[in-house]
């Protein structure tokens, strides 16, 4: 079970609120890029697939959407109630408030944070640069190297 703290809770959307919201563009994301709105096209929705997670020990669905702009495509890692949000908008276009960049295995995704949201946009993005895939691109992991035990 997941306790609640109202009064972080609270702090957190304090810092949401000061934090100011840059719009960017796929080909301006980097690794560990947070605090952005983003407007994208729902491309793809790939089959969704369930995991059970470390934090809280519940099953999750997990989808991943190629979306895009003018500028490029990334992978989109959606969870639970979002995969249902973005399954009707596909072909349409959505804007991403609050949305970070983590790695996965080496490759960038876009993702929404605790306070993040998708709409659907007032605008429509009627090219996408297909051909760069930013998702693609490998990265190092620089943090501290995590150790597992040993089953044994």
């Amino acid at each position: 079970m997941v306790r609640r703290n109202p009064l972080r809770e609270k702090r957190e959307r304090k810092v949401l609120e000061k934090k100011e919201q840059v719009e960017l563009k796929v080909r301006d994301l980097k690794p560990n890029s947070r605090w952005f709105t983003i407007t994208v096209k729902v491309l793809k929705l790939n089959e969704e697939k369930t995991v059970l997670s470390r934090k809280d020990g519940n099953q999750h669905r997990v989808a991943e959407a190629l979306v895009g702009d003018e500028t490029g495509t990334i992978l989109m890692s959606l969870w639970d109630d979002d995969i249902d949000k973005v399954k009707d908008l596909v072909g349409s276009t959505i804007k991403l408030q609050n949305g970070f960049v983590s790695l996965y295995r080496g490759s960038m995704r876009l993702g929404l944070g605790r306070f993040g949201s998708i709409e659907e946009a007032e605008e429509d993005i009627s090219e996408v640069d297909e051909t760069v895939n930013v998702s693609e691109r490998r990265f190092e992991s620089r943090g501290p190297p995590r150790y597992r035990r040993s089953r044994f």
